[in-house]
């Protein structure tokens, strides 16, 4: 097992990693709406916005994996209010564009600092050859 921390992940307190590596997959833990770069202590901005957010974050994880979004397997998404559900897929389709990951949506009562989207997800690590 390879373990993927960031530069933002060594200052966690959290009991976990961003991502482990195992035999070619990359498993990667959930991704909260935090601009990190700010250095924002909590999530900010309207549903789209910490959608935006989610996935730009995850975006940077699974390239240290040596990822992209195009090799996701499957991704489940955590929100904390399903009406927003079609705002929530909006916003997740256009990141994605043509590639459609296996994925579970999950309606969830609260998610850390008040977030209103986690997504976690597992990718194919991509060879050398298959990059670009």
């Amino acid at each position: 097992m390879e373990f993927i921390h960031t530069n933002h992940s060594k200052f966690s307190s959290g009991h976990y990693c961003p991502a482990i590596i195992h035999d070619g997959i990359a498993y990667i833990s959930g991704q909260l709406p935090i601009n990190y770069d700010l250095k924002e202590k909590f999530p900010k901005g309207s549903l789209k916005d910490q959608v935006k957010q989610a996935l730009s974050n995850l975006e940077a994880v699974l390239i240290q994996c040596g990822s992209s979004r195009k090799s996701v397997l499957k991704t489940t998404v955590y929100v904390s209010d399903i009406d927003g559900w079609e705002e929530v897929n909006q916003t997740y389709a256009e990141f994605f564009g043509e590639h459609k990951p296996a994925r579970t949506i999950v309606p969830t009562a609260g998610l850390h600092f008040n977030s209103l989207i986690e997504i976690d997800a597992v990718a194919a690590v991509e060879s050398e050859e298959n990059k670009g």
